[in-house]
C-alpha cells in the first residue's frame, strides 16, 4: 500500500511537470511534439515499472541486480533535476496564487492578465535551464567525475614526535567500495599516483567493500602492487562486516568476512582489530593503532582501551578509526593522547563545493566534521573523502581522494 502511494505522489508530480512543459512544446511541428510528450512519460512510468520487475532495497547497496542499479543511477540523476524543474514552477505558481488573492481583494482593476501565456513559458523555459545545472553536472560525475582523483598534502607539526619521524611520510585511502569500481584503467592511474608519493606508511581506513568480499576479487592484483617502506595498516568500515545483506544462512555471512578479511592479508595489509603496532626507527618509535568499526548510528564494536593496552600515555600515536564521529565522542577526550586520527565513512557525498575559503555539501548537516583536516585540544583528526562511491556511482566537487600527510617535529621551548 505504501508503494503505491509513493507512485501516486511521484505519478502526480511528473503531472505536474508536464503541465509546465506544455507551454514550451508550441510552435513545434506535431510529429516532435508528440516524440517529446511520449518520451517524457515513457521515461516517467518506466522506474516504477522496473522496480516491479526487480525489487530493490534503496537503503542496502547488494540489493538489485548491477543494470538496475544503473539505471537507478540514471533515473536519479532525471529525477533531482526534475524536482527543481518542479520547484521552480511552483515558486511561480505560489507568486501568481498570492498576487491573484491581492488582486481580488484589494485591487479594483478588472483587467485580465494578458500575458499570462508568454509569461508562463517564460518562466518554464528559466525552470528548464535551471533543472539542466544539476542534470550536466551529476552526468558529468556518473561518468567523468567518479575518477577524478586528487591528491590532498598536509603537514602536520608536533613538539612531541621523536626526532627519528621527522618527515615520516603516510599515504591514506579509505571507502573503496569495490563493488562500484568498474574501470581498471583508471584505478591503475590512481595506484600509480599512490606509487609515486613513496610513502614511509601506507593505511586504508575501511568500507574495503559494499557487502560481498568478492566484490574486490578483480581487485586485488592491482592493490597488491602498492608499497610502503614500514608497513601497509588497514581496518574495517561499517560496510566490511556483511550486515547490508540479508543472509539465510549465518555461515554463508561468516565465510563472506573470513574472505574479506583474508583479502587484507592477500594485498599485504596487516588488518588492526582493536589492537596497534610498534614502529622503529634509530631507537625511538611510535605505534599505529586500528580499531573495529566504531560509528554513531553505524555499531560501536571498536575497543579503543583494548587497541591501547600495550601503548603508553606517552607514546606518539597514530588511530586508524573508519567514521569520524568515534573520534568526536570517544578519542578526542580519552585519557591516553591520541596525537593523529585518520578516518573516512562520510565521502563528502560524493557531492558538494569545494574552493578556497568556501566548502559546503548536503552530508554537514549529518556530519559536523566530514572532510579534511579538524584540531580539537592538540589532537588531530584527518578524514578522507573516499576513493570510490556508493548509491550514487559518480562525483560532482568532491573529488575521489587520495592523502598525503607528513609528519614534522616542531622545537620544543627548550629547542628555541
Amino acid at each position: 500500500m505504501g508503494f503505491v502511494v509513493v507512485i501516486l505522489v511521484f505519478l502526480g508530480l511528473d503531472l505536474y511537470a508536464f503541465m509546465g512543459l506544455r507551454p514550451l512544446l508550441l510552435g513545434l511541428t506535431p510529429s516532435i511534439r508528440i516524440g517529446i510528450i511520449l518520451i517524457y512519460w515513457v521515461i516517467s512510468l518506466s522506474l516504477p515499472l522496473l522496480y516491479l520487475l526487480n525489487p530493490v532495497d534503496f537503503r542496502r547497496p547488494s540489493s538489485g541486480s548491477t543494470w538496475f542499479v544503473v539505471l537507478a543511477n540514471i533515473w536519479m540523476i532525471i529525477g533531482i533535476s526534475k524536482l527543481v524543474f518542479i520547484l521552480s514552477l511552483f515558486g511561480e505558481d505560489i507568486f501568481r496564487f498570492l498576487s491573484g488573492v491581492s488582486n481580488k481583494f484589494f485591487s479594483n482593476s478588472e483587467e485580465s492578465d494578458t500575458f499570462l501565456p508568454s509569461r508562463r513559458k517564460f518562466v518554464g523555459q528559466t525552470a528548464l535551464v535551471l533543472s539542466s545545472l544539476p542534470f550536466l553536472s551529476l552526468t558529468y560525475g556518473l561518468f567523468k567525475g567518479r575518477y577524478q582523483f586528487k591528491i590532498h598534502r598536509k603537514e602536520i607539526f608536533y613538539k612531541d614526535l621523536p626526532q627519528a619521524f621527522d618527515g615520516l611520510t603516510i599515504t591514506q585511502l579509505s571507502d573503496i567500495h569495490a563493488g562500484g569500481l568498474d574501470d581498471a584503467d583508471e584505478v591503475q592511474k590512481a595506484l600509480d599516483m599512490v606509487h609515486e608519493l613513496n610513502s614511509d606508511i601506507l593505511v586504508f581506513t575501511g568500507d574495503l567493500v559494499n557487502t560481498f568480499a568478492s566484490e574486490f576479487d578483480p581487485w586485488l592484483a592491482q592493490f597488491s602492487t602498492l608499497k610502503a617502506k614500514f608497513g601497509k595498516f588497514s581496518v574495517l568500515g561499517n560496510h566490511d562486516y556483511g550486515h547490508y545483506h540479508n543472509w539465510t544462512d549465518v555461515n554463508a555471512k561468516r565465510e563472506n568476512f573470513d574472505q574479506l578479511v583474508a583479502h587484507h592479508a592477500n594485498m599485504g595489509f596487516q588488518l588492526l582489530r582493536d589492537e596497534s603496532i610498534k614502529i622503529e626507527r634509530d631507537g625511538q618509535h611510535i605505534h599505529v593503532l586500528g580499531v573495529e568499526n566504531w560509528g554513531v548510528g553505524f555499531g560501536k564494536l571498536g575497543d579503543l582501551d583494548k587497541a591501547m593496552q600495550t601503548v603508553s600515555a606517552e607514546d606518539f600515536k597514530v588511530l586508524l578509526s573508519h567514521d569520524p564521529t568515534h573520534w568526536e565522542f570517544v578519542v578526542k577526550n580519552h585519557p591516553k593522547f591520541v596525537h593523529l586520527t585518520l578516518s573516512g565513512h562520510t565521502h563528502g557525498m560524493q557531492m558538494g563545493i569545494e574552493l578556497p575559503g568556501f566548502k559546503w555539501s548536503p552530508i554537514q548537516y549529518r556530519y559536523s566534521k566530514w572532510s579534511d583536516l579538524h584540531k580539537e585540544q592538540d589532537r588531530y583528526l584527518y578524514i578522507n573523502r573516499g576513493f570510490g562511491v556508493l548509491g550514487y556511482r559518480g562525483r560532482v566537487g568532491i573529488w575521489p581522494e587520495i592523502t598525503h600527510i607528513t609528519l614534522r617535529r616542531a622545537p620544543s621551548e627548550s629547542e628555541v
